[in-house]
């Protein structure tokens, strides 16, 4: 995996981490459906040009503290289309969804702490639902197993242990038969923690879909 010095703004490999540094490791993830390509700065120093709808950027890894986050169309610098602080602590790893926040773009912040007592081999999985125009979802396993049971817009899940194992993952209307999303194909590795973002717009393009990154704290030290 791969991480800003921002003291540079270069793209570094991960190194072992220095037992005096009490950073933070930040990534973000555009997640509003509607929003434009973007380029995000960081105290208005480009950081990430061309972050497109879905994509993740890598960690960044910054000192504690304070800092301004704008976003703007791809390739301009007139009126942000996100101008927001964000406080990041010490020693922590988190994610920010860029999302829609009743039409105007915002960040959602998506901490990453591991399991105080993880089982050994299992896989990690939480729900982080950023369909925006959604009711509270059901999220089921294809053979009937009930995972998480009303999940509403922002909400983000507790981390639950599955085998590690493909799954097959049907996502409902909450108390009800309706699937809004399908997915055939969940690949969970023995030890890994994974936030499932489910983006997107109910009859509405683009549609549901569900994106599943790696979280930072499968291999990052904080």
């Amino acid at each position: 995996m791969r991480y800003y010095d921002f003291s540079q703004n270069v793209l570094l490999r991960t190194s072992p981490k220095d037992p005096n540094d009490n950073g933070a490791y930040v990534r973000f993830v555009h997640t509003a459906a509607k929003a434009p390509d973007m380029d995000l700065y960081i105290n208005d120093k480009l950081t990430v040009p061309d972050l497109r709808y879905r994509e993740f950027t890598d960690y960044i890894r910054l000192p504690d503290g304070a800092y301004n986050i704008k976003t703007y169309p791809k390739n301009t610098k007139s009126t942000p289309l996100l101008n927001l602080d964000i406080q990041l602590k010490p020693n922590s790893i988190i994610t920010y969804a860029i999302y829609s926040d009743t039409r105007t773009l915002s960040l959602h912040p998506v901490d990453e702490v591991p399991l105080d007592n993880p089982t050994k081999g299992k896989a990690k999985i939480r729900i982080s639902n950023l369909i925006e125009n959604v009711s509270p979802i059901d999220i089921y396993l294809a053979n009937g197993t009930l995972l998480y049971k009303n999940v509403s817009y922002k909400d983000i899940t507790k981390y639950i242990e599955l085998p590690p194992n493909n799954y097959i993952v049907d996502i409902k209307l909450a108390d009800s038969p309706l699937s809004i999303l399908y997915i055939p194909n969940m690949n969970l590795n023995n030890d890994n923690y994974y936030t499932l973002y489910l983006i997107g717009l109910i009859n509405d393009y683009p549609e549901p879909q569900m994106l599943i990154p790696l979280d930072g704290i499968t291999y990052l030290k904080a």
